[in-house]
């Protein structure tokens, strides 16, 4: 959880680089603070493992949550391999980075992106997972098409975007489905519904 919190700050702190004129730091601030993360979500994730009262308290911050994400042993180990992918790409990135103008907007969008790839591993309801997934595909959409001067680039930006809105209304539909069928977002309630025959026969 701490690892989420610190990616998307690192999105905001990106987008205002600009603003306040620090983007010649933003590179190794990005770099610490992905880091930071790995290491938050590795201590996170020992802890869990080797401490019954950590489990406990990780029941409680998913009520807060109303049980809407839900960090376990295995979404912090997915994470983990996540942000450490993407603190390495990021330093194999420096290059391309380093000839951009719009540099900012760049380590903004991935971290986004990063960030809503960090929900799908921990998501425990319908809504997260569909918020996961646009959090996560419409920063993709617009890196797609980042080169303006390219027409391929502004083509592959087009081209996943119709692809990407149809798929998020396929699983919309299929998300509403699963809702009338078991009147729950939540996916402890659907695995129960489902286990015990409470669904209408037409589904």
């Amino acid at each position: 959880m701490i690892g989420l919190c610190i990616i998307a700050g690192l999105g905001v702190l990106a987008m205002l680089a600009e603003v306040f004129k620090f983007k010649r730091f933003l590179y190794a601030l990005v770099l610490i603070g992905v880091l930071g993360a790995y290491v938050a979500n590795f201590i996170e994730w020992s802890q869990l493992t080797n401490d019954t009262d950590t489990i406990s308290l990780l029941d409680r911050v998913a009520a807060k949550f109303s049980n809407m994400i839900r960090f376990d042993s295995v979404a912090l180990a997915f994470s983990g391999v996540i942000v450490i992918t993407a603190f390495f790409w990021f330093i194999m990135a420096n290059d391309y980075f380093s000839k951009e103008s719009s540099q900012a907007d760049h380590f903004a969008l991935v971290l986004f992106a990063l960030t809503g790839a960090l929900m799908l591993t921990a998501f425990s309801n319908m809504t997260t997972l569909f918020l996961g997934v646009e959090i996560l595909s419409i920063p993709l959409y617009v890196l797609a098409a980042s080169n303006k001067a390219d027409v391929k680039s502004n083509e592959a930006g087009f081209k996943y975007l119709i692809m990407g809105s149809l798929a998020s209304a396929f699983l919309l539909f299929g998300i509403a489905l699963i809702y009338g069928a078991t009147a729950s977002f939540d996916l402890g309630q659907i695995r129960a519904a489902v286990a015990g025959g409470d669904m209408p026969m037409f589904f």
